[in-house]
């Protein structure tokens, strides 16, 4: 398996994670991409892509991904446990590579898992991938931490670039990492053209290494104002994410995600930079700058 994989499939492309991948496997221009989606899915794909509609149905997914060299899996969190049989079919099928919908926090890390007991389906998917690996089959996944200029340009991390406020957790000081959308995208993109360097791992990686408060004074600097600033904890936070998830709001479960970067938690080792062993160099990936980055996100808002 040393030569590249050329005949993708991706499932869930449509989601905000799968549209960052998709973009990126068609801006490389060395693979043949095929979108998977339900057969009730009206959803349209930029032209060019080639779109396979399906039932899900287990004899479906096999023909679906018959000629398939690697499937890629961006499904949200309804459908983490459904990926088993996304996994069944592609070995049937006899396709080399999978990648599970990781993209996110470390959901091989206890204390995230602690958070996060969503992300428990996640990890049960890395081991039922260990269990099925061989010879023919092998799996990667890419844990990223948040999406940092996609979470900036959209609110998701807590600064509201249009009222200039932010909400910032605790002291604002913890150290953490995070990647922007390319490098996800690139990050993606280097796995299946390196197959064989990146069989059966888990890797982690980053383009960027901050704390809030850095990011705030980015933000300020790019805006040429002053932000106002809500100041908040770890424990009130998790606390209401707790409490709106227990009611069935489901916008408690987003909170923890931000929790598991955030978070004055023992254990949660979000700064991948020192916590682990980043896939940067393997995987062709630079450091990036916070400023650049931020500078990149307000214009492109400025100019809307």
């Amino acid at each position: 398996m040393s030569s590249p994989l050329k005949n993708i499939a991706i499932v869930g492309a449509s989601g905000s994670i799968g549209k960052i991948i998709l973009a990126g496997l068609v801006e490389s221009k060395v693979f043949n991409v095929t979108v998977l989606t339900r057969s009730s899915s009206d959803t349209t794909f930029p032209a060019g892509i080639a779109v396979r509609k399906s039932d899900f149905s287990r004899d479906d997914l096999l023909q679906a991904f018959i000629g398939q060299d690697a499937v890629i899996s961006a499904v949200g969190a309804a459908g983490f446990a459904d990926q088993k049989k996304l996994i069944d079919a592609a070995i049937d099928a006899g396709v080399s590579r999978f990648l599970p919908s990781e993209f996110s926090a470390d959901s091989l890390n206890d204390a995230v898992l602690g958070l996060l007991p969503l992300f428990g389906q996640k990890k049960e998917v890395i081991e039922y991938l260990k269990s099925k690996q061989s010879d023919s089959f092998t799996w990667t996944g890419v844990a990223t931490a948040p999406l940092f200029d996609w979470g900036i340009n959209n609110g998701f991390l807590g600064y509201d670039i249009a009222s200039r406020s932010a909400t910032i957790w605790d002291t604002g000081d913890k150290k953490f990492t995070a990647t922007n959308e390319k490098q996800l995208a690139d990050a993606v993109v280097a796995v299946l053209k390196r197959p064989q360097a990146t069989a059966n791992q888990y890797l982690y990686i980053s383009s960027v290494e901050t704390t809030q408060k850095k990011i705030l004074t980015a933000l300020e600097k790019a805006t040429g104002a002053l932000w106002t600033v809500q100041k908040t904890t770890t424990n009130s936070e998790v606390s209401e994410a707790t409490k709106k998830l227990q009611a069935g709001d489901f916008s408690g479960a987003l909170t923890l995600v931000r929790a598991t970067t955030y978070g004055e938690i023992p254990g949660l080792g979000s700064n991948y930079a020192t916590d682990k062993v980043l896939a940067n160099s393997l995987l062709g990936l630079k450091e990036e700058s916070v400023e650049e980055t931020i500078q990149r996100v307000v214009a492109k808002l400025n100019s809307a």
